[in-house]
């Protein structure tokens, strides 16, 4: 899988070129700053996505992890991890964002 940008990330990079490239730069600056690889990163991007319950960022981060290398349990595990942090029913929805993702493979 490829990660495909979302059309709502496309039309604010359309209409906002200089915001994008200034935020893709902080992203790139943040994870070269330390030793967390890329997978790592990854994951613990997903866990802040679904501790927001943002269902885009979940998405995005679960194809992201996906393509480099992470496997589907692991990702799930992540999330199951959560459940104590930010209870069941906010794991649950962001399971079945990252189902979004995996079933649509």
């Amino acid at each position: 899988m490829t990660t495909n940008p979302s059309s709502t990330y496309l039309k604010i990079k359309n209409s906002h070129p200089n915001f994008i490239e200034t935020v893709e730069a902080l992203g790139t600056a943040v994870k070269a700053f330390g030793p967390i690889d890329e997978k790592t990163a990854q994951l613990i991007q997903l866990a802040g996505a679904a501790a927001i319950r943002s269902e885009g960022a979940v998405h995005s981060h679960a194809k992201r992890a996906i393509d480099v290398g992470v496997d589907q349990e692991a990702i799930y595990h992540t999330l199951i991890l959560l459940t104590s942090t930010i209870g069941f029913p906010n794991v649950a929805a962001a399971m079945c964002w990252v189902d979004d993702i995996i079933d649509g493979n």
